[in-house]
């Protein structure tokens, strides 16, 4: 794709003012969508005490935002490419805030599964549009690296502040209060972003088109409905036919895209391999670690016994380790390569998961802690470089719908690994052998054992609880090594699709 570049007298003429305080509004929309994430790990063991779901309900609970916001991230993206970032940003952030009460005071199982979706529907507004913005404010591009490196970091602080303030709520309030913290960075966000973003727009949009909107949401939606029930029961013909809907649809929607003079999404932005590299990188990537991460929070507080608060505090090496890498992870790229810095870090990842499987009911805090740490080092590096190739991969009018692509497939991946890793834990659980009167419910979910056992003899309950504790345990380290295979073969897919990929270095003309 020809792209413009100026000469370097041109830099500061690109360089906007007041872009930096634009970028800290920007960061608090991350922030949002990190927190909220983030916050639902520590409080599924208290949501399975009070609204009592099934298993199958509690990975609903935990994927169907991820289901949602998939499939409308690359329709918002171009919405905000046509209505304007700014605008469309503002309001999802109103709506996200507003929906986060809904989340709170949700009563039943059914109820909760509800609000995680509509909530969905808010997240997919924000993410494309803070990346899209971020595009158009920094032309210059190690300014631009830097900002992406930024907002990076700001994902992982929002995934260190979530648990340690949600794990202080949750001891102190009921579960609901997690998602009320949503509400004052919510209100910073509208009322500041009012006065210091720039609104930005593709000046030439063409029409939303409505077919194509609901072509990706029912084509998203279906086919990670199949994974995740095939993943959970085996193949059905109801399973089957949500599969095949949805890759029917999604063919419709790349078939029509191509036909369109003005797409949704430019599909030809796929020709380029730095481009479709990343986007495979970042899908994988997310692919091998969501599925462990949503239940590592139930491991440290229902097997080890941990405090919320406590809990919270022990996954900070992984957001310290992701936040430093996002800093410098632009840097590092220019001085080594795009594909060694990507391709390391995923492997440094994949490497962490793998000592995951050896992971017992007493493993100590010091592995633990190591490997979150490399972790968030590695996955720091990994997607502050993707993105910045993501982003400087097309022209400024389509940063939205680039954009999306990028988040698409980090919900995407979000999605299929928590069904697909998290079926295998539950798999795994649901075979525990428990003491004669063990409740049905307790192979549920670890949660529902340790409530049944509360109404058990002492003899019984510490049998049961031993028992499901193990299996839990069990599955863990046996979606940790498929984790690990998945984040090794990203590494290498890494290696070669991202060959001869650089970041720029001179300014662009906006």
């Amino acid at each position: 794709m020809t792209r413009t570049l100026q000469p370097a007298r041109s830099t500061e003429a690109v360089k906007r003012p007041g872009r930096w305080l634009a970028l800290s509004v920007l960061v608090l929309a991350v922030l949002l969508v990190a927190v909220d994430a983030t916050v639902l790990g520590l409080a599924t063991p208290y949501i399975s005490e009070d609204l009592a779901p099934s298993g199958t309900q509690l990975l609903w609970i935990g994927d169907v935002y991820s289901f949602v916001i998939a499939g409308l991230l690359v329709s918002m993206g171009s919405l905000g490419d046509r209505i304007g970032r700014k605008r469309i940003l503002l309001v999802g952030a109103t709506a996200f805030g507003a929906i986060s009460v809904f989340n709170a005071y949700a009563s039943t199982p059914e109820l909760m599964i509800v609000a995680r979706a509509l909530l969905g529907v808010a997240g997919a507004t924000l993410m494309p549009a803070t990346l899209a913005l971020i595009r158009n404010l920094f032309h210059d591009p190690r300014e631009r690296s830097l900002a992406v490196g930024i907002w990076g970091a700001t994902a992982s602080a929002g995934a260190a502040v979530g648990p340690v303030v949600g794990g202080f709520l949750l001891e102190h309030f009921w579960w609901g209060s997690v998602f009320l913290i949503n509400l004052p960075v919510m209100a910073v966000l509208v009322v500041v972003g009012i006065k210091l973003l720039p609104e930005s727009r593709n000046p030439n949009p063409g029409p939303w088109d409505l077919l194509s909107v609901v072509l990706s949401l029912i084509g998203m939606v279906g086919l990670v409905y199949a994974v995740k029930e095939a993943a959970a029961h085996g193949f059905a013909w109801a399973t089957l036919a949500a599969g095949l809907l949805g890759a029917a649809a999604l063919y419709g929607f790349v078939r029509r895209q191509l036909t369109m003079p003005t797409p949704l999404l430019d599909m030809r932005l796929f020709r380029s391999r730095g481009f479709s590299g990343a986007v495979l990188a970042d899908l994988l990537t997310i692919l091998g670690l969501s599925g462990l991460v949503f239940f590592l929070s139930q491991y440290l507080q229902l097997v080890q016994g941990r405090r919320p608060f406590e809990a919270g505090l022990a996954e900070l090496p992984a957001a310290v380790g992701a936040v430093v890498a996002g800093l410098i992870a632009g840097r590092a790229a220019r001085r080594f390569s795009v594909r060694a810095v990507v391709s390391g870090g995923l492997a440094a990842v994949g490497l962490a998961l793998a000592a995951l499987t050896v992971i017992g009911q007493n493993t100590g805090y010091p592995l633990l802690g190591a490997v979150l740490l490399v972790v968030g080092v590695g996955a720091g590096f990994s997607f502050t470089v993707t993105a910045d190739v993501i982003l400087s991969s097309v022209p400024g009018e389509q940063a939205g719908a680039a954009s999306a692509v990028s988040e698409t497939a980090y919900e995407l991946g979000a999605a299929l690994g928590i069904a697909v890793l998290g079926s295998i834990v539950t798999g795994v659980y649901r075979d525990f052998t428990g003491p004669d009167g063990t409740p049905a419910a307790a192979h549920e979910s670890l949660g529902g054992a340790v409530e049944a056992a509360s109404g058990l003899p002492a003899p019984s309950a510490e049998a049961l609880l031993d028992a499901a504790r193990q299996a839990f345990v069990d599955g863990l380290a046996l979606a940790a090594g498929v984790g690990a295979t998945v984040l090794l073969a990203a590494a290498v897919a890494s290696w070669f699709l991202l060959r001869g990929q650089r970041l720029e270095d001179g300014a662009e003309h906006p």
